[in-house]
């Protein structure tokens, strides 16, 4: 059953001129003077969120993106801060780019947020898609299997700096420790000081293709399904649960799963799209090229497959992906309980905050959602 109802806020600044027909992606420039005014969003839509009831405010790591669509690019420090300013919501990583650490400090820095937050920072890893990004920081993004073989040594030194009480790691790319002379004698292991306190440590990475959902299953991290076609969720969801059994962990379907979906309340659909419309459209201008258009066709095809649509896609076309939610709350109540009742095991709904919309209307989104929607699925 549903019970927790979380946000994604990638850290987008307001945009103007937004659309199909507005600003190009590529042309939109901002100076810092805006480009932290997402600080400030991100704190206010935090707090209300608290108010309200949410679960956990997900949060993107992004770099160099004066584009203003994704501009935090340290969600530990950011998450461990917004802590401060709220009460009981959680903070979610989504993702750290592993690539773009040294893992070593990553689980330091995880480790000490959760220490210091009392188990409010949920740590979320992902290997990227953003060139300009991963290559910048000198790790391969354009040679796909450099980085899945990069990232899954940092994966597995992770793992054991987080879990073990002394490690060592000697692979490709890392020695550690390396083997050096410290106060008269040799290192042979290490250990990380301080290692997180909440346990087991809950680890989230998106699903984007069934290229790494084989490994997130078999390793016990959760998976976020975002903006999907229902077609595709479903896909996903079984073949996740499928790798989970075979690996000797037996779930139901939907369990250690988050469903992302775009929601935006009005009286009727029609209303709701209309108002939605230029927000959805200045999100795929800018997010289509990089492959995240996870439709199906009526055969099942994830679009950009021969023979399945290959194209920036419209508001409707999202609404009858299931993809996106439009329209009185009553409508929506009636999909989420559609969907809960499919998958069982399901318990987290992620609401995607579409990047031109300003943040006082999806603030009063938010209140909307917490006072007619939430209610009907408090159990």
């Amino acid at each position: 059953m549903i019970t927790k109802f979380s946000v994604l806020y990638v850290g987008q600044i307001e945009l103007d001129n937004i659309g199909l027909s507005g600003t190009p992606a590529d042309a939109r420039r901002y100076p810092n003077e805006r480009l932290v005014e997402a600080f400030a969003t991100a704190k206010d839509i935090a707090q209300t969120m608290d108010d309200l009831g949410f679960y956990c405010l997900w949060t993107a790591e992004h770099h160099f993106q004066r584009e203003g669509y994704e501009v935090f690019p340290n969600l530990i420090l950011l998450s461990t801060w917004l802590a401060t300013q709220t009460r009981r919501l959680k903070f979610g990583c989504a993702f750290n780019i592993l690539p773009m650490w040294h893992p070593l400090r990553l689980a330091e820095d995880y480790a000490v947020a959760d220490i210091v937050t009392d188990g409010r920072v949920i740590l979320g890893v992902g290997r990227g898609y953003h060139t300009r990004e991963v290559e910048t920081f000198g790790a391969p993004m354009l040679d796909n299997a450099a980085n899945k073989e990069l990232f899954e040594e940092q994966m597995e030194v992770l793992m054991k700096a987080l879990n073990e009480e002394a490690f060592s790691h000697h692979g490709k790319h890392y020695d550690i420790p390396p083997p050096v002379q410290y106060r008269g004698y040799e290192l042979t292991e290490i250990t990380l000081v301080p290692r997180p306190i909440h346990r087991p440590i809950e680890i989230w990475q998106p699903i984007a293709s069934g290229k790494t959902l084989d490994y997130i299953a078999t390793r016990g991290i959760k998976g976020m399904v975002t903006l999907n076609g229902e077609m595709i969720f479903d896909q996903v969801a079984r073949a996740y649960r499928d790798a989970a059994a075979r690996a000797g962990r037996p779930l139901q379907l939907g369990q250690d799963l988050c469903w992302g979906v775009g929601v935006y309340l009005a009286p009727t659909q029609e209303e709701a799209m209309r108002r939605l419309e230029p927000a959805h459209d200045e999100r795929y201008k800018w997010f289509a090229p990089f492959g995240f258009v996870r439709y199906a066709d009526e055969h099942g095809r994830p679009w950009g497959t021969p023979g399945a649509p290959a194209r920036i896609p419209t508001l409707r076309d999202g609404v009858e992906q299931k993809a996106w939610l439009c329209g009185p709350p009553s409508i929506v109540i009636d999909e989420i309980t559609r969907f809960e009742a499919r998958y069982p095991g399901l318990d987290q709904m992620m609401l995607h905050w579409a990047e031109g919309i300003p943040p006082a209307e999806f603030k009063e989104q938010l209140r909307w959602f917490a006072k007619d929607v939430m209610p009907a699925f408090r159990r």
